[in-house]
């Protein structure tokens, strides 16, 4: 699991790093936000409020707006209004400095646990529902098979059915799969998952959005 620290004290930086990679978490560490850094794709992110031209809450609530990635405000400031700022810009949890160390680690343990899917036997989004397990697409009371890779496309929407998907990304998603050899072969595979999925009533499943890709 790779963990990325945004935290503007560099001495704090490496504490949280070292105890992190002592713990077996794949660590990165950065003194401010700025959006090249999530090219690395943390599991999860350790989050400061304070600082350097800007705050936490901010760069939470605009991660927030194209990442389903969960967020831990570790921070010095420790009143509850800051707690709640944390809570409503998209924060899953809140610790305040001076940390104890196992507290951290179990509250690390808990997010990423709870935010894993593969941990969850289905994901339900905007009434439909994914099985992880049996590769099945539910709608209401009916339900269809998918392939192996109509699974892995959807799946990909279900984890990030706030944004639009472009059709780079996913092709960089599934470059590893030696039947994503262009983008006709993917196209041919996000309309047979539509097709299915009209199939059981669903209607417009994986919208195209003109100029930007797709979404859920």
């Amino acid at each position: 699991m790779h963990i990325m620290i945004i935290e503007d004290d560099a001495k704090i930086r490496a504490e949280l790093a070292k105890l992190l990679n002592k713990h077996g978490y794949q660590t990165s560490a950065y003194e401010t936000y700025y959006e090249d850094i999530l090219r690395n794709k943390p599991d999860l992110i350790l989050l400061d409020i304070n600082l350097p031209n800007t705050n936490g809450f901010k760069i939470c609530q605009k991660i927030k707006q194209k990442y389903s990635i969960p967020i831990i405000f570790v921070t010095s400031r420790n009143t509850d209004e800051d707690e709640l700022l944390s809570i409503k810009a998209g924060g899953i949890d809140f610790i305040t400095k001076p940390y104890n160390k196992s507290i951290l680690l179990e509250k690390i343990k808990r997010a990423l646990n709870n935010t894993n899917p593969k941990n969850y036997k289905e994901i339900t989004k905007k009434g439909y529902t994914l099985d992880l397990h049996l590769a099945i697409l539910k709608f209401q009371d009916q339900e269809v098979e998918l392939t192996r890779n109509e699974f892995r496309i959807l799946y990909y929407f279900f984890l990030n059915s706030e944004r639009i998907i472009s059709k780079d990304e996913l092709l960089e998603y599934l470059w590893n799969d030696k039947y994503y050899l262009d983008e006709t072969i993917l196209l041919v595979n996000i309309n047979r998952v539509r097709k299915k999925a009209s199939d059981i009533g669903i209607k417009n499943l994986l919208t195209t959005i003109r100029g930007q890709g797709y979404k859920l």
